[in-house]
């Protein structure tokens, strides 16, 4: 099981950041807030964790936006690969679980 230690801090990369208004028009701040809201599921991405562990995150934002967000934990921060609204798929499988 993931756990992420309180307090949740945030690093991020500018390539990232933007990439993820500009592609998918999910902010930063929507992005951090699927992290502080119930339910939360985070998973391991073991296909892409060869240099370093990385995983999903299906959560919902302030506003009730369904979000899918890959990070990875660097120095006890949170790092923002990418962020995006969730698939149909992954939407059944957040309302399944949580």
């Amino acid at each position: 099981m993931i756990e992420i230690k309180e307090p949740k801090q945030f690093q991020w990369d500018y390539g990232n950041e933007r990439k993820s208004s500009d592609k998918h028009n999910v902010s930063k701040e929507e992005t951090e807030q699927v992290f502080f809201n119930q339910p939360l599921l985070l998973l391991e991405d073991k296909i892409h964790s060869q240099k370093e562990m990385r995983f999903h995150a299906l959560g919902r934002t302030d506003n009730n936006r369904k979000l899918h967000i890959t990070f990875t934990i660097r120095i006890n921060q949170i790092r923002v690969i990418s962020a995006r609204p969730m698939h149909k798929k992954e939407r059944k499988s957040y309302e399944k679980n949580s």
